[in-house]
């Protein structure tokens, strides 16, 4: 569980997460160089007073600042398409859960082995204790089984949710009248 203090993603449960964990952090590294980079030579431009005017309206300068950032876009995007693919590709799943989002619980429902069905309530902050995490925990949990493919479709019957769990790296919109797929 994650604090406020913490300045990291919480560890991953899923290799999924922690390839999405390893794309932000080398993001952030390309952009903490960026950053750093342009910041040095604005602060540089700002107190030199000796300036170049050649030096900053020469056409090899233009090409660099031009093909540059076009290199470094595609070391940001190539790896950004290839865990685009992974998240969104669904092999043959071992089970499928239906979840619907209800206006205060969700509905879960194990069709492939059993017809199995119920519904997740939040537990209430005077029933709760020490041990559970406030506003989080419930009285039913799904139970998602370890190191298979799992296929979640996740659907609404009246509002808006939001389906999610951050240490697999799932987050879907159940929508009303439509079937999303993680």
């Amino acid at each position: 569980m994650s604090t406020l203090a913490a300045l990291n993603f919480q560890n991953a449960a899923s290799p999924l997460m922690e390839q999405l964990i390893f794309f932000h952090d080398h993001s952030m590294t390309i952009l903490t160089l960026i950053i750093t980079i342009v910041g040095y030579n604005i602060i540089s431009t700002y107190t030199n007073i000796n300036i170049d005017q050649h030096m900053l309206e020469s056409q090899p300068l233009e090409l660099f600042w031009t093909i540059v950032p076009s290199f470094i876009l595609v070391f940001i995007g190539l790896p950004s398409i290839r865990l685009l693919y992974l998240l969104d590709e669904v092999y043959q799943p071992s089970i499928t859960i239906k979840t619907i989002g209800h206006q205060w619980y969700w509905s879960y429902e194990y069709s492939d082995f059993l017809n199995l069905e119920f519904d997740s309530y939040m537990i209430p902050v005077n029933e709760s204790t020490d041990l559970s995490f406030r506003l989080l925990d419930v009285d039913n949990r799904t139970v998602i089984p370890f190191n298979t493919q799992v296929r979640t479709l996740i659907s609404a019957a009246d509002v808006l949710h939001s389906w999610t769990v951050p240490a697999l790296g799932v987050k879907a919109d159940a929508v009303p009248g439509r079937l999303n797929q993680v």
